[in-house]
């Protein structure tokens, strides 16, 4: 209620107009706070492609199903050397979702600084997770210790591989995306125009890969079989050798990692020329060629960089 002294003495609407020209002001005070307001955008939810994630989903299980029944049944398991089984397909096709991933999220970040950025952070996390996982430093499930001795620590591993060729793969589509037509023209050859660094990349990967597997000469090599403690040699002296033995892509990982920073276990001792339990594991032949103690690595440099690179590339197409 007015102030009856007021309505007496007439002031009543210049009280009101007081309060009218306060409220004003307060208002006029904080223009660029409504504005903010106004101008906030609705935050839009990540859409998820959700073929992607079914099919990420089932490869998880495949990965499960020949990891856990691969030994019982050898027909799903890893093809010793030669050869294509169930469980050969895992790698692909996370590389294959890896390489799909990387074309979706790279187009929601503008800045090529930005995408640099968030690209070597994920290949750091992935190289770090990898080492600790799988270099020999947790000796889980068949016993809970840690700790690694770092002259046998192993360097690569699943997740080192997809590291490295995520990086390298979306490197080059960060630095690429935006001179690639957005509407592919007609014709036949429009979608090697488009996607023409993407080829070339594959290309030079796949050459790279046959010259160094047929050229590079490799030579007699030695190693420690640290459980037997026991050194053995490896005759090869020879180039474009596929077998086991005397492959180049062994070569090159030696040549960089060390022999004694392989993976011991290769799966190639379940060829018969290892063991009489072939297909499936067993204890090793009393006549076993050299090699068949040796370490091979499955997820080594070359594989890794040049076939699997190729691989994802022809994913982002």
């Amino acid at each position: 209620m007015e102030n009856p002294k007021n309505l007496e003495e007439g002031l009543a609407h210049r009280e009101s107009l007081g309060n009218g020209e306060k409220q004003q002001n307060e208002v006029s005070e904080h223009p660029e706070a409504e504005e903010k307001e106004e101008q906030q955008p609705e935050k839009q939810k990540s859409k998820r492609v959700a073929t992607l994630d079914v099919f990420r989903g089932l490869t998880v299980v495949l990965m499960i199903l020949v990891d856990d029944a691969g030994e019982a049944y050898p027909l799903i398991n890893h093809s010793p050397w030669n050869g294509c089984r169930l469980a050969d397909f895992v790698m692909p096709f996370f590389l294959f979702i890896v390489g799909m991933a990387i074309a979706l999220a790279l187009k929601r970040v503008p800045k090529k600084r930005d995408a640099v950025r968030r690209i070597f952070s994920r290949t750091l996390k992935l190289l770090f997770w990898g080492v600790l996982l799988q270099g020999g430093y947790s000796h889980a499930p068949s016993d809970l210790a840690y700790g690694v001795d770092m002259k046998l620590i192993r360097w690569c591993g699943i997740l080192q591989r997809i590291a490295l060729v995520y990086m390298i793969v979306a490197l080059v589509e960060t630095f690429t995306i935006k001179h690639r037509q957005k509407i592919l023209n007609p014709g036949h050859f429009s979608i090697f125009t488009a996607y023409r660094w993407q080829w070339l990349g594959g290309f030079i990967s796949f050459l790279i890969y046959m010259i160094t597997t047929f050229a590079l000469y490799v030579p007699d090599w030695s190693f420690v079989n640290h459980d037997e403690q026991k050194r053995y040699t490896v005759n090869c002296g020879m180039r474009g050798h596929l077998g086991p033995a005397c492959n180049a892509v062994g070569h090159v990982d030696r040549a960089v990692w060390g022999v004694n920073h392989l993976y011991g276990g290769p799966e190639w001792r379940r060829l018969k020329a290892c063991t009489v339990s072939a297909p499936s594991s067993g204890d090793l032949r009393d006549d076993a060629p050299a090699w068949c103690h040796g370490p091979f690595e499955p997820e080594g440099l070359l594989r890794s960089v040049i076939i699997s690179t190729l691989f994802k590339m022809q994913s982002l197409i």
